[in-house]
């Protein structure tokens, strides 16, 4: 299914300010939550279309080149699989793109403490994903392909702290490394306690930055990978490859690389399932009276013998010319479909000859004989 437009997805303008858009998200996000949508698919397909469109119009570089050439402009930079991302894990992605300190948001979605104990204990990195364009031979044989994409590594200043060498994240002022603020309630019956929004519930503050990631521990690295195709994959199928996504926090394990598969068309076979189609034209002597004629395959020209007689739209198929099966390796077959061309310029002999075949058939035939019309008027 084709992505929708991103400004389209938080419902702003093109020329909307970056805090019209972190407003937006706000807004979609709140409204498609999943604990606020309990059991409801399409709420949290919403909820990871909403982030991922908060991803791209929230950082320049990504939003310029989505500007420019539209989704197409967004391959090979490490964009995050929301798709298969568990909708628990976006709040602490945002939560770093917000700065640090989520604060209210993360309190309305209820996630203070949830956040608070993944961030001290080892978390596996997110997935990325990008894309791979193939042959219709690349399918057939498989392929090795070399993927260029940027993603976010560790940074090799601090490792990963986000402090300047040499120092260490401090107390937060706020909470008092506690993580957690409490305030009076109504009445000063009762207390309410939330996440520290100056530190995000971590209870620690950096306060002296690094120069080279300003303190997320982070920055852009491109990487070059080369992948392996198997034969026979589709339209769509993401080929997983271990290890390439963007580095865990606390000592966590990286994540995954997903690389999905786009098929340029071919320019005479459609694919269908493991058959492939090719529809090919030939002339009404030829279907008359037979003929052997090449037909386009994978692996060249073949040649097919079409039998006299020959109707507009027959199929014939040839074994084992198909794409493998990616599980089998099973082949598919090939299927022709025939149509009859009637040629629009016949030279007089042509004409003539033509003429003496419908006598022989009793055919009228324009113009030495009246029409079908001049006939049906006299009736």
């Amino acid at each position: 299914m084709a992505k929708r437009d991103y400004y389209e997805v938080l419902g702003v303008s093109k020329s909307a300010s970056d805090d019209d858009i972190k407003r937006a998200y706000r807004r979609m996000a709140m409204k498609y939550h999943p604990d606020k949508n309990p059991d409801d698919k399409q709420a949290e397909t919403k909820f990871k279309e909403c982030a991922e469109a908060y991803e791209v119009l929230s950082d320049p570089e990504k939003r310029r080149r989505y500007d420019q050439f539209g989704h197409d402009g967004l391959r090979g930079i490490g964009m995050r699989d929301y798709t298969h991302m568990k909708w628990q894990d976006i709040g602490s992605i945002f939560e770093d793109i917000f700065g640090g300190g989520f604060g209210e948001f993360g309190d309305i979605f209820g996630m203070g403490r949830q956040r608070r104990s993944r961030r001290t204990g080892p978390a596996r990195g997110y997935d990325l994903e990008t894309s791979v364009e193939l042959t219709l031979n690349d399918v057939a044989k498989g392929t090795e392909k070399t993927i260029e994409f940027t993603r976010q590594d560790t940074c090799p200043e601090c490792n990963g702290s986000g402090c300047a060498k040499g120092t260490s994240p401090g107390k937060c002022p706020v909470c008092g490394g506690k993580g957690q603020v409490a305030q009076a309630g109504m009445g000063g019956f009762f207390q309410m306690v939330s996440t520290c929004r100056r530190c995000g519930g971590t209870g620690q503050v950096i306060t002296n930055p690094c120069k080279k990631c300003r303190g997320t521990g982070k920055v852009p690295k491109k990487r070059v990978v080369n992948i392996k195709i198997p034969p026979g994959v589709h339209e769509g199928q993401g080929i997983r490859v271990a290890g390439e996504g963007e580095p865990g926090r606390n000592g966590g394990p990286r994540g995954d690389l997903y690389c999905y598969v786009k098929v340029k068309p071919h320019e005479f076979l459609q694919r269908d399932g493991n058959d492939l189609i090719a529809v090919v034209p030939i002339s009404f002597t030829q279907a008359t009276l037979g003929a052997t004629i090449d037909v386009p395959s994978l692996n060249g020209p073949k040649g097919l013998k079409i039998p006299a007689g020959t109707q507009y739209g027959s199929i014939f198929r040839i074994k084992n010319q198909g794409l493998p099966d990616v599980r089998t390796g099973r082949n598919g077959d090939e299927l022709v479909q025939i149509i009859i061309e009637t040629p629009t310029k016949l030279n007089t002999k042509q004409q003539e000859l033509l003429r003496e075949f419908a006598k022989t058939e009793n055919k009228s035939v324009s113009p030495k004989s009246k029409s079908f019309f001049e006939k049906l008027k006299k009736k």
